[in-house]
């Protein structure tokens, strides 16, 4: 009898610690999980398989669960979206970058299929560009323009800051802002995707406003290169000209050098 009344003690004792450990170890576990979160995310993103049709831009991310809207203090843009793990790498790159007195703005983030096609047709309509056969007229918008399918904006990974103009990043605010990220974007995962072209960097004209997200993109462009060809670059006006300007070869994959290596 004394047996059982000393193992109930010992039971009783010894219940409200493990209550304890039990509910610390779950506080612990939500905050661990809060942490690891986003890492995860983009660990499933880096892996995964990408679909065809998100690697050519025909999706909407308003309704994409794998998008989250920008807020206001990050842009000027009602509704415009990122991945999950670019995003969350943005806010921590700006929460940075404002401490050493540099405000980034996001101007434009993803641009799915048609917004890309209104952007394009537009361009491609304007009679400035009439005198040139298709594949000049082509190459003349490809300058800073992406063919729709062929834009790395689909892919929800890369981001304009602050402002397009290319002297804009030559002098003052825009030249801090530029030297700021140079320095330290790539300890967010963000690099400068069309850097000058004095090392023989092919297609479109530097862009010191377009930074990718390269954790994410990267995987996106050697899923893009496997399954995307030529035959899946249509819908649009000039769709034509792709081939002969090599939207592919020389534009998709028309990024700095040292990003094809990280």
């Amino acid at each position: 009898m004394l047996i059982f009344i000393t193992i109930g003690v010992v039971f009783s004792c010894n219940e409200p610690i493990k209550a304890q450990d039990a509910e610390n170890t779950s506080d612990k576990s939500q905050e661990v999980k809060k942490v690891e979160e986003g890492k995860i995310d983009e660990q499933l993103d880096q892996t995964r398989q990408f679909r065809k049709d998100e690697l050519l831009g025909k999706l909407t991310p308003s309704t994409d669960t794998g998008f989250i809207k920008i807020q206001l203090a990050y842009t000027k843009k009602p509704a415009i979206y990122l991945r999950k793990a670019p995003y969350e790498s943005f806010i921590k790159l700006y929460e940075a970058a404002n401490k050493s007195g540099i405000k980034l703005m996001i101007l434009s983030a993803t641009r799915n299929f048609d917004a890309q096609k209104s952007i394009w047709e537009k361009k491609w309509s304007d009679p400035k560009y009439s005198k040139y056969s298709e594949k000049e007229r082509a190459s003349q918008i490809m300058k800073f323009s992406s063919m729709p399918g062929t834009s790395r904006h689909h892919w929800g990974t890369d981001v304009d800051f602050n402002n397009l103009s290319p002297s804009y990043f030559e002098s003052g605010q825009g030249k801090k802002i530029y030297d700021w990220l140079v320095t330290n974007a790539a300890d967010y995962g963000f690099y400068q995707t069309y850097t000058n072209k004095s090392q023989g960097r092919t297609g479109y004209e530097e862009e010191k406003w377009h930074w990718t997200y390269l954790p994410l993109s990267g995987p996106m462009l050697d899923a893009y290169n496997n399954q995307i060809n030529y035959s899946d670059i249509t819908g649009f006006k000039g769709s034509e000209a792709a081939v002969a300007v090599q939207a592919i070869e020389l534009y998709v994959n028309g990024i700095d050098s040292t990003l094809k290596s990280k």
